[in-house]
Order: structure tokens, then C-alpha cells, then sequence
């Protein structure tokens, strides 16, 4: 049976994920079981509109390319247009949200009401919204779980590199008392380019110019967004409560040409570093920049990539390296939920 499927934020996350279901169709129904009808797409810019039958891709983008807007969309006895999220959500016949709206760390809304309404209502929900993750995970997984619905997150740190899926299924059996990870591509582009000689006012215009710092950086630069995926490690990986003011926080805003030149010469060189460890029930973490040694895993972490480093008891570190950030990468994150929403269903058939 098809996966029915309604997106809430159709920017550049939603979009690729449609792509990403369009081209590979014949493979995912093939290889994996899963076909995919997106019925529904609402946003807040670009309008809303529902189909219980299925919306047709093309036109859906046709829509956007010609008006920019889904209200576009031909009018049909099965069609709705006008709806808001929440309406979306709660009306239509979808069986998998997927959430994937602007990220709002202070409130964590709208997305939380947005997953929120989602499981009340017997729907799934998949997204990339730190948001929700890291001010409110324990209370939605829990109510998850209490109607029985698929809470998927995988790309909520690291894009779609599996940072969640793999400690907790290919890493299954060890004890995880240490995370270490880079888990900012901007601010490691940044020091990066420091390294290279690049002032920190030059560093960001450059990041700012290649697309990886906002027009306000004070999200990466400061380490808000790495404390976020902390917590959002802790909670998912550790099974243990934290919230982001628990959470010490230092960016790199205070880091000269001159630290980068000294570091070099003793053949250390800056990080930002998240460091979460376990002792007992308790867990701590910060996110800081750190002096390592060039020798050490972390240093070899370039430009705008991200990686996180899982000490294992049995396996020993293991680290996963790949891209933080990117459309097509946080697109392909949410595919790998829908697939495990998949195999999860087939279980529980058995």
C-alpha cells in the first residue's frame, strides 16, 4: 500500500525530498517496498494545496517555476486549496507528516504543535527541524509512542549523514559514554580558512559569499546550532534529558589570526568541538573551540563538513564523517526515515 504523505514547508527540504521520491520511483518501489503519493503540500509563503487522490509532481512544479505559489495548482472536484498547517495536518489523508518548516530554537514552534497534532491524530511524522527536537523530544516521543506513530529525526543533526540511525542500530550492544564531534559546517569553513591566513571578518564574507553563513551568523558563529544537536545527541543517543541552557557554549567569535598562527606552529590547530560525556545517569556537554593536535581525527575535518566521533566500549571510537548541511543531503535525510517507516510497518504486521 502506498505512503501518503503531506509536507508542511515546501522550501528547499520539501522540494527535494519530492525530487528525490520522483527520480528514484521505480527503485525505492523495487528495492525497498516503498511508494510514495504526496497528497497534500501546505506553506506559509507558498500557499496550500490537498488531494486525496495524489497531487501530480510536474504540475506541482510547474506551479512554483510559473507563479510561484501551489494556489496555482489546477482546480479539480478532488482538489482543496487554502488549508493551513495544522488544518493539513488534522483533515487530511496522509499517513506520514513530513515537518519540515523553518527552525525556531527559542520556541520551537510552530513545529511542535505541527508534530504535536500530527501523532494525535494517528500520523507519523518525519523532519529535519531541530527546533522540536531539542526543546521538546522527550514529551513527542512519548506521545509518539502512546498513538503508536513513527517519529523520525535523522536529520535533524548532520543532514544526511546517519549521526542518529548509526549508534543506535550499527553500534547496538556498545555502551557510548563519549561523544565528540565537529557538528558545524560553517564555523569549521571559517577556521579553515583562518588557518590559511584569512582574518575572522574575511573568513565569515567568504562563508557568507559561498553560501554557508547567514546574512546573520549569530546562530553558527556563537555555537548555538552545535549546542542544539548536543542536546539533541544526548536525549536520542544517551536516553538522558538535556536541555540546551545545560548545555556551556562558546563560539569562535573571540578566535584572531594570531591564535590560529600560534596554534600551527605547535602543530595544534582550532575546532569547535562538542564534547558530551556520560558519567553514571548524568551528562554533561559543551560546545567550545578547542586546540587539537593535528594527528587527531578531528583535525582532518575540512571546509564545511561535519563529523562525530562515538566512543564505544566494545567497538572502540568510531567515527562518521560527511556533510552537515545541503538540500539534496537533508532531502535524501528525510528518505531515510520514510524507508524505516516502512520496514517498521511490515514489522509490525508480523
Amino acid at each position: 500500500m502506498a505512503i501518503k504523505l503531506a509536507i508542511v514547508g515546501f522550501g528547499g527540504v520539501g522540494q527535494s525530498l519530492t525530487q528525490i521520491l520522483q527520480d528514484r520511483e521505480e527503485m525505492l518501489r523495487s528495492e525497498y517496498g516503498v511508494e510514495v503519493i504526496i497528497v497534500a503540500v501546505s506553506d506559509l509563503m507558498k500557499g496550500s494545496v490537498y488531494d486525496s487522490t495524489g497531487l501530480d509532481i510536474d504540475t506541482l512544479f510547474q506551479c512554483l517555476q510559473n507563479q510561484g505559489t501551489v494556489d496555482a495548482y489546477p482546480d479539480q472536484d478532488t482538489v482543496v486549496k487554502g488549508w493551513t498547517s495544522l488544518e493539513t495536518i488534522t483533515n487530511s489523508n496522509a499517513d506520514v507528516i513530513v515537518e519540515a518548516t523553518f527552525t525556531d530554537v527559542h520556541t520551537g514552534e510552530p513545529a511542535i504543535s505541527h508534530c504535536l497534532t500530527a501523532f494525535k491524530n494517528r500520523k507519523s511524522v518525519i523532519t529535519t527541524n531541530k527546533g522540536p527536537v531539542a526543546l521538546a523530544y522527550r514529551e513527542l516521543a512519548d506521545v509518539a509512542v502512546q498513538n503508536q506513530q513513527f517519529f523520525g529525526i535523522e536529520g535533524t543533526v548532520m543532514s544526511g549523514t546517519p549521526a542518529l540511525r548509526l549508534p543506535l542500530e550499527t553500534l547496538s550492544g556498545n555502551e557510548i559514554k563519549e561523544i565528540t564531534g565537529i557538528l558545524n559546517g560553517t564555523t569549521n569553513y571559517m577556521l579553515c580558512k583562518m588557518e590559511k591566513g584569512l582574518s575572522y571578518e574575511e573568513a565569515l564574507k567568504n562563508a557568507q559569499n559561498n553560501g554557508y553563513a547567514e546574512a546573520d551568523p549569530t546562530n553558527d558563529v556563537e555555537g548555538y546550532d552545535a549546542r542544539y544537536k548536543a542536546v539533541i545527541l544526548a536525549n536520542y543517543v544517551m536516553g538522558i534529558s538535556l536541555t540546551p541552557d545545560e548545555v556551556e557554549c562558546t563560539g569562535i567569535t573571540g578566535l584572531t589570526r594570531e591564535d590560529i598562527t600560534k596554534a600551527g606552529k605547535d602543530e595544534e590547530t582550532w575546532r569547535l568541538i562538542t564534547r558530551i560525556q556520560r558519567k553514571n545517569e548524568e551528562v554533561t556537554a559543551t560546545v567550545k573551540p578547542e586546540r587539537i593536535s593535528k594527528s587527531s581525527p578531528l583535525a582532518s575535518v575540512q571546509g564545511a563538513a561535519n563529523a562525530v566521533i562515538y566512543d564505544c566500549d566494545l567497538a572502540g571510537p568510531i567515527m562518521l564523517t560527511g556533510a552537515g548541511a545541503g538540500l539534496k543531503e537533508t532531502g535524501f535525510s528525510l528518505l531515510i526515515d520514510l524507508i524505516h517507516y516502512r520496514k517498521q510497518q511490515a514489522l509490525q504486521k508480523l
